[in-house]
Formats: C-alpha cells, structure tokens, sequence
C-alpha cells in the first residue's frame, strides 16, 4: 500500500442543485437570462486568448444560460448508479429552495417527495447523503427583500430549514447548512461579479453576520428536532503565502486574506460545527496590497494553479479545533482529463500525510460528479468524473473516474493502482 485511509473512510463526489438539475426558477436563473449576451461579450477581455482558442463557446450567450443544464433532476437515478459503480459511498448535493418554497410559506409536497426519492435512491444503494441546504440561489420572493444582506433572511431560512429536516431526519444523518458563503461575499459583494453585483465592505460585513447568525440558529434548530444529526457548513479555503516572507507588507496581506477567507466566518459559528470541512481549490502568495504572484508551474483550463499541498496545510491548521473534518469539495476544470488523475492522487498524497500526523479526516468528495454549470462562466469548464454532451445529455465515464473508483475500493492508494494507471498519471 502506497497510502491507506481509515476505515469506513467516506468517498464520494458533490454537486449542487442549481448546477447540474435543470428547470430551476430562481434567482440565479432571472440573472443568468439578464447577463448572458454581457458575459459573452465581456470573455474577450476576461479570459486568455489560449482559453478563448480552446473554448470559443464561451463566446455564445447561451453557454451562460443554465436551462436544463445535466438533468440531473430527471436523471439523478442513473447517475447515482453510475456513482455506484464508481465505488462511491456517499454523494454531496443540494436541495433547491425555490423548487420547495416557491410562494413565502407555501412549501410544495410534490418536491418534496422528489427530494425523498432521491435521498431514499442514494439509501439503496448504499450511498450516505450529505445534504446541502442552501448553496447560493434564493426563491424569487427571498430576492425581493434582499436575500441574505436582509435580517428576514435568518428568520425565513431557519424555518425552511426546520421543515426539511422534519420531512427527512429518518434519512438525513448529515446536514450542511451553508456552502462557502465567503465565495458568495466576495464575488457578489466585493467584487460585484455575481448578482446583485454590488460593491460594498458594508454589505459585507452585514452578510457576514447574517449567514453566520443563520448557520447558529439553525444548528440549534436541527438539534432540536434530531439530536443524533451532524451539522456543519461548507467552506472554500485557501491556503495562503506571503510573496516575500521578509516583507511585513506581504505578510500583513496574506494575514488579512487569511483572516476574511478562512477564519472569520468559523469564529463568528463558534463551537456550533459537529465537523468541519475543507473545499480546497486555491494558493495564493500574495504580494501587498493584493496582487496574487503564484508561479502556475500546473494550472486547470480556469488558469487555477495546482498546487496539492495546500491541502496538507489547511488541514494542520483544522487539526486545532478538534472536530472529524469532511473535504467537500476538490476538483478541477479539465476537459481533456490529462491532469485529473495525477490531481486527485497528488492531494489524496496529502490528504494521507496529514492522517499520519493525527488529523481526523473522515470524507472526500471530488467536485464534480457531472460536468455542470459554473455560474458566471457557463458551461464551459468542465470539472466531473462523467462527461457530458450537453445536446445529447450522454453521460461518459472519463478514464480518471476509473482510476478514482480503483482509490475508493481498496481504500486507498496501491502499488497495483500505480502501475494500472501508469500512463494516466504521467
């Protein structure tokens, strides 16, 4: 054995609602209709022109429509065999608030039913959900009143919260409030990238206690109805460098990154995390004031840097709090699936170290499943272990996948595996 897990170690993948299911009415899918001839437009100055050559249909306004994105709704049965047989034994989604609450205070049965069948589809086959319960899109109703930079949020979530976890307790043994609501903060609010695309370090701030306050109050709520649950959130972490570890500047900027993206939202829940998670995507050295100088040796079709070994140093830095950690989401945009193999045993590499040294990692989800939508990018980077052909909606199982399931079967990393997948790896 190259590096083994623990037992009933959790492998799995993620996704989320408004990405893959199709046929939403949110939010998101009001904005995406209003923004998607802007976003063409605007990728000519946005992306490289090693990018554009590559994915010109980044250039089409319907790339940055989300419509019936990978049916996932309609077809979350034969993909969860596909999951199956890909040795995996639990699978993060999400539920779409706007499909259960469409009116204030009308819940529709009909959905929830859906979302049974789904949760009772991944049961039997011996699949442990992990449910999200708000990654980003809001009903209509919830945007009128300002969704999450409004108080009323709070209220109104805790109590969609407390109606599905009274609708699936019997099911559900691990709830995810929240998913990176620093990923939310920035690029709807800091940078104005994401609806409602507003600039403010005040909305920042507000929307930083309000989420937090919302994660608080429904911990305790879902405790209430079911004390056995485990509840956490979501969060993307990155791991952080000074540019020059000599500089008191570089290293007061990489403080201050540090602080906003990883640290505040977990001291503002307090002790409120059953366990916590680690969705990892990014390094970051920065220079002061905030220029980021990473050297890209590796980097994903979103021009991501791959650097595997933040991983290992989020992890140490979790070790602290004293709580079973869950990586919920790692993945990479790679169409052509020539890096995704080295990616997941490279950071599983790490993974494995810290276990060594005494961190309680207990999950890993690969982010995605299924090639999805990626919010204000479309479809075009494409992150799952199954391709899809978004005409056809085929489902190809891409030869990572495989290599992927092999690691979920044996639990870990073996000499055999190594030599199988030789070729992919190099």
């Amino acid at each position: 054995m190259v590096f083994e897990f623990p037992k009933n170690f959790y492998w799995g993948s993620a996704t989320s609602a408004h990405q893959v299911e199709g046929g939403n009415i949110n939010d998101w899918s009001k904005w995406e209709k209003a923004n998607a001839k802007r976003l063409a437009k605007e990728a000519k100055e946005k992306w490289q022109p090693w990018q554009q050559k590559r994915f010109p249909e980044m250039f089409n306004p319907g790339n940055y429509i989300s419509g019936q994105a990978c049916d996932h709704y309609n077809r979350f049965e034969e993909d969860f065999d596909i999951a199956k047989s890909l040795g995996h034994n639990a699978y993060r989604f999400s539920l779409e608030w706007s499909r259960i609450e469409p009116e204030e205070g009308k819940f529709n049965d009909k959905e929830i039913e859906h979302y049974r069948k789904v949760i009772l589809a991944l049961r039997q086959r011996g699949v442990e959900p992990f449910v999200t319960l708000w990654h980003w899109t809001n009903p209509l109703w919830v945007r009128e009143f300002g969704a999450e930079e409004n108080k009323k949020f709070i209220f109104y979530f805790n109590r969609y919260v407390k109606f599905i976890v009274e609708n699936f307790k019997d099911l559900v043994k691990f709830w995810i409030t929240i998913n990176e609501p620093t990923s939310l903060i920035m690029n709807s609010y800091l940078m104005g990238l994401w609806l409602p695309q507003k600039k403010s370090i005040f909305s920042v701030l507000r929307i930083y206690k309000n989420l937090a306050q919302a994660h608080n109050q429904t911990y305790d709520e879902i405790h209430k109805i079911d004390p056995s649950a485990k509840v956490g959130f979501a969060n993307v972490l990155i791991f952080w460098e000074s540019f020059n570890k000599n500089s008191i500047l570089d290293q007061l900027g990489m403080r201050l990154g540090k602080y906003f993206s990883n640290q505040k939202f977990l001291n503002l829940t307090k002790d409120k995390h059953d366990f916590l998670t680690c969705q990892y995507y990014f390094h970051n050295r920065i220079k002061f004031p905030g220029k980021i100088k990473n050297e890209n040796k590796e980097a994903s079709d979103l021009n991501w840097e791959i650097y595997p070994k933040g991983i290992y140093h989020i992890l140490k830095d979790l070790q602290k709090y004293n709580r079973p950690i869950y990586i919920t989401e790692n993945g990479l945009a790679d169409v052509d699936d020539s890096k995704r193999a080295k990616f997941i045993k490279d950071h599983l590499f790490w993974v494995a170290k810290s276990i060594q040294e005494g961190v309680n990692v207990r999950g890993y989800f690969y982010w995605s499943l299924l090639d999805n939508f990626e919010w204000d990018k479309g479809f075009w980077p494409r992150f799952g272990l199954l391709e899809i052909n978004y005409k056809t909606l085929e489902r190809k199982v891409r030869p990572s996948a495989y290599f992927y399931r092999d690691i979920c079967i044996a639990n870990g990393i073996t000499e055999d595996i190594m030599s199988k997948y030789k070729n992919l790896l190099e």
